[in-house]
């Protein structure tokens, strides 16, 4: 069973606002493309958003696995991942938007090893894993059945859209990192955006039954 359209379209609007807003991700694309070149920075993001199949077969695989232990248990889940996820907002709200891009030159690497260093930065770090797990369960139908298939399209979509916008940060990096270092309040708008949209669906994602 394939997303409905409103999952589909929902899902990838918060996904993209949310991947937009700057963060040690998108900072790290940047700053990588700055320093070493376009090609290098869009590699790099590649290695980045692909990280994120790991962590969607976590989730896909734990939901589902709650879901057929205990329905409290997910209910349990949920809320925390509600709460995780209106703090993560709160952050974002008190964040003074200072995103600078370092565009001092750096060493020269290969593609194959960026790719790694993206790839690794995203696959063992703890606050993706607890951000897949706060998010996804927002965007599960669980009446629709298929529940870890669901949460694999989700992720998955997560995973395409990133990879997307990862890879224009790149090819653009020059562009963009001269815009945000010129005009800060631009980030501190994208944070506060973001913030807005983890506060309310975490809020949403508690009262939800």
């Amino acid at each position: 069973m394939l997303l409905s359209p409103e999952q589909f379209l929902g899902f990838l609007a918060a996904a993209m606002l949310i991947t937009a807003s700057p963060g040690p991700d998108n900072l790290m694309v940047l700053g990588t493309g700055i320093s070493r070149g376009r090609r290098q920075g869009m590699v790099f993001g590649l290695g980045c958003a692909l990280g994120c199949l790991s962590h969607t077969l976590l989730a896909a695989l734990g939901i589902s696995a709650l879901i057929a232990a205990s329905a409290p248990a997910f209910m349990a889940l949920k809320i925390c991942g509600g709460l995780y996820l209106v703090w993560l907002g709160i952050q974002a709200l008190r964040s003074r938007g200072n995103a600078r891009v370092d565009g001092r030159q750096a060493p020269a690497e290969s593609l194959r090893r960026l790719f790694c260093k993206g790839l690794l930065a995203n696959v063992i770090n703890p606050k993706v894993v607890l951000f897949f797990l706060a998010f996804l369960p927002q965007f599960v139908v669980v009446a629709r059945g298929g529940v870890g298939w669901q949460t694999a399209q989700l992720g998955l979509l997560f995973t395409v859209q990133a990879a997307l916008l990862f890879g224009l940060l790149g090819y653009f990096s020059g562009a963009v990192g001269q815009w945000l270092n010129r005009w800060p309040c631009a980030g501190l708008w994208l944070d506060r955006i973001a913030g807005t949209i983890f506060i309310a669906l975490g809020l949403r994602l508690i009262v939800s039954r």
